[in-house]
């Protein structure tokens, strides 16, 4: 699996996890710590366990996973963000954060059709 030659969807990416892992462990933690503890652990925990083999240059992953489910640890990243961001933030700090999550899908486009084509 070939890598863009361009990083924008991987700089979207990235911003769009770091208000993830911020945003909803923040927003959940006002109702229960324990639910801000899995919302760290699954948002941090699975991509780092679970990933694409040749994906973003990865050879060696601890469990490999078909590309449709790094696709939905993706979508479950920017769904996270979002939605932290709308618990926690007001209106104005929340729509642009919504506006990277789909910015991110559509940059990520090439990597998911990579993705798709891959057996896993």
């Amino acid at each position: 699996m070939s890598r863009p030659s361009y990083p924008l969807p991987d700089v979207l990416r990235v911003v769009a996890e770091l208000i993830a892992w911020v945003a909803l462990p923040w927003a959940l933690g006002r109702i229960s710590i324990l639910l801000a503890i899995l919302a760290v652990l699954l948002l941090i925990g699975l991509p780092a366990v679970l990933a694409t083999p040749g994906d973003n240059g990865k050879t060696k992953v601890l469990v490999p996973i078909p590309g449709w489910g790094t696709i939905g640890l993706v979508l479950m990243e920017l769904s996270a963000a979002v939605a932290g961001a709308w618990l926690l933030w007001p209106a104005w700090a929340s729509v642009p954060v919504t506006l990277l999550a789909l910015a991110c899908v559509v940059t990520e486009q090439p990597r998911w059709r990579r993705l798709l084509g891959h057996a896993g």
